[in-house]
């Protein structure tokens, strides 16, 4: 009732601190730019939107998600099999066995990184969203909860003393 009454503009509102009005609006903020950095991040370390929907679910389902071989290491795999079509001795052949060798040191390093920043970036911005945002989030409620009983209370007392006031004059 309180809450309703506040938003039709028929009861007053009791304001929190200006410096934790702040807060409250750097914590939105924080939480709106880490989930945008999150989501932008994952799509970085993979482009592939349906390869994205099957780690979340693994992840959900807390089960390991399968070694996925890298664009490099499969580049560098191709190089290797058409280097023996060629023939190794061939400058031909060389020159893949050469530059898969190398395609297949970049698509490791990759996956490395990929690795790294999956738990190293992306694990403490996922703890931030799962447990201190939930935190938060429950803390505000029943702040706002209080808030309004208190709001209910000063109202009932303020109608009280209006009823006291006014059969006080009436006699």
């Amino acid at each position: 009732l309180q809450f309703t009454e506040e938003k039709l503009g028929q009861a007053e509102k009791t304001e929190l601190d200006a410096h934790f009005e702040n807060l409250l609006a750097r914590a939105d903020c924080t939480k709106n730019w880490t989930e945008k950095i999150l989501r932008q991040t994952e799509v970085l370390l993979q482009p592939n939107p349906s390869a994205r929907v099957e780690e979340f679910l693994y992840e959900k389902l807390d089960r390991k998600v399968p070694s996925r071989v890298t664009n490099g290491e499969l580049l560098a795999q191709y190089m290797a099999e058409a280097a023996n079509d060629f023939g190794p001795g061939t400058p031909y052949g060389k020159t893949l066995i050469k530059v898969g060798e190398a395609q297949r040191l970049l698509g490791a390093a990759e996956r490395d990184f990929i690795h790294s920043a999956s738990i190293t970036f992306l694990t403490p911005l996922r703890n931030f969203l799962e447990g201190d945002w939930r935190t938060i989030t429950k803390e505000r409620r029943i702040l706002q909860n209080r808030r309004l009983d208190l709001d209910a209370c000063k109202a009932r007392l303020k109608k009280a003393k209006a009823a006291e006031a006014k059969a006080t004059v009436t006699p």
